[in-house]
């Protein structure tokens, strides 16, 4: 037999609903970047276009585990965004600003040769 939600949690206390709604306010700010993509109603081919790159390349950073802080910043200023980091601790939230200066110069590739900016700032 289904049950709805409203009686599966109809026996909740209100300390543990206020920790499920806390929670869900939580998973509502936290996004993967196709997710954060596709609550602009951006495409993933618009969005290569307003960083001249291939829609495949988009396609790989937001599948990324791990990519420089540069691709992401230049991923979310073509989403119209500002990105900031934060290192967060149990009393407290510091913003890192070595990251807040990172410009849009060509980045070297390993050998030494420059490379085109996704995204001019």
């Amino acid at each position: 037999m289904t049950r709805s939600f409203s009686e599966l949690t109809k026996d909740f206390g209100p300390v543990r609903r206020e920790r499920i709604e806390q929670r869900k306010e939580q998973l509502r700010q936290e996004m993967t970047l196709a997710e954060l993509r596709k609550a602009f109603s951006l495409t993933q081919d618009t969005l290569a276009k307003n960083l001249n790159v291939k829609q495949a390349e988009i396609s790989k950073i937001e599948n990324r585990a791990d990519m420089l802080m540069s691709t992401l910043r230049n991923f979310v200023h073509a989403m119209g965004g500002d990105l900031e980091v934060r290192a967060v601790f149990p009393d407290r939230a510091i913003e890192i600003s070595t990251f807040s200066s990172l410009s849009s110069k060509p980045a070297k590739t390993r050998t030494g040769k420059k490379k085109q900016a996704l995204v001019e700032a």
